[in-house]
């Protein structure tokens, strides 16, 4: 069993290293292609905390537990005394005497920091408000696949300064690219992410999403409507309009650019169904991907 001492948690990007985070790439790509069929976590539990719904965050890490030899528990609230108010304290130490991991899907990014500090075992972001730091890692290991160096490439964000977003401008920095940011005015990603990634002239903030895109490599967006502001539908709809993705907006990025979206996706909202379904998209790569990544994320934190 890990211990408090030893153990490391996944909650934001930075926890792991530039090099550590291109050696998980760089495992990633080997289990990818089946040079590694090991089961390094035979014996090993991963425990999933779900606060929020999920598709390929939940499907993904069951199996990704599954092929490395391990199991995972799936834990939601409705399921577990928390939905009847039993502490976050509590259950991260009672869980960690249960497994070798906990994966949790939560709203604020300070429930998350609560599991951490009173669980035992290694925490992993399975998303959080503030960011999304397993998306990413797919979303590096798949511009990794594509385009080989991450280091000099330029990046697009169109739409919403969402945890997504926050995770893209976190990535930027360390991983040595160039982030352009279009948001519309009140939507814009976190004040201290994105200061901290603009000090060293990585990040720029450009509310023409039209010039953001000028000749990058990468043109990424999100859904407008997150999970839990469904009564802001229309008021963020009014807003992002102009920040659909479109043929016409993609036709201004490079010419062997890529469109990329974690999903779940909203044609004729966020963006064209023309460009999602386009031969430029690699968004079904990209959430492929989640296994592969997390897979290797897995073996570095619980092997």
């Amino acid at each position: 069993m890990t211990t408090l001492a030893t153990k490391r948690d996944f909650l934001t990007l930075d926890d792991l290293t530039p090099e550590e985070i291109l050696e998980t790439l760089a495992l990633a790509r080997r289990m990818k292609a089946g040079e590694l069929r090991d089961t390094p976590l035979v014996g090993k539990t991963l425990i999933m905390i779900f606060r929020k719904h999920s598709t390929r965050t939940r499907v993904s890490f069951e199996i990704a537990m599954n092929q490395l030899g391990g199991d995972a528990v799936f834990l939601a609230d409705r399921d577990s005394q928390m939905g009847r108010g039993e502490s976050l304290e509590d259950t991260a130490r009672v869980l960690s005497g249960y497994g070798d991991g906990l994966m949790v899907r939560t709203w604020g990014h300070g429930e998350l920091q609560i599991f951490a500090e009173h669980a035992e075992i290694p925490v992993i972001n399975g998303l959080t408000d503030l960011v999304h730091p397993c998306q990413i890692l797919t979303d590096l290991l798949t511009m990794t696949e594509i385009f080989g160096e991450l280091q000099g490439r330029t990046v697009a964000w169109v739409g919403d300064g969402n945890n997504v977003a926050n995770s893209w401008l976190r990535a930027a920095r360390m991983m040595d690219f160039r982030l352009r940011v279009a948001c519309p005015e009140g939507y814009a990603p976190d004040e201290a992410v994105s200061a901290w990634a603009s000090e060293t002239g990585h990040a720029e903030f450009i509310a023409d999403p039209a010039e953001a895109v000028e000749g990058v490599d990468v043109v990424v967006t999100d859904t407008w409507v997150s999970m839990g502001q469904e009564v802001e539908h229309a008021i963020r709809e009014a807003a992002f309009t102009p920040y659909r993705v479109t043929s016409e907006l993609m036709a201004r990025a490079s010419d062997d650019a890529v469109f990329m979206h974690c999903l779940p996706a909203h044609r004729g909202h966020e963006v064209d169904a023309e460009v999602i379904d386009g031969p430029r998209s690699v968004v079904i790569q990209e959430a492929h991907n989640r296994l592969h990544a997390q897979k290797a994320l897995l073996v570095r934190l619980l092997a």
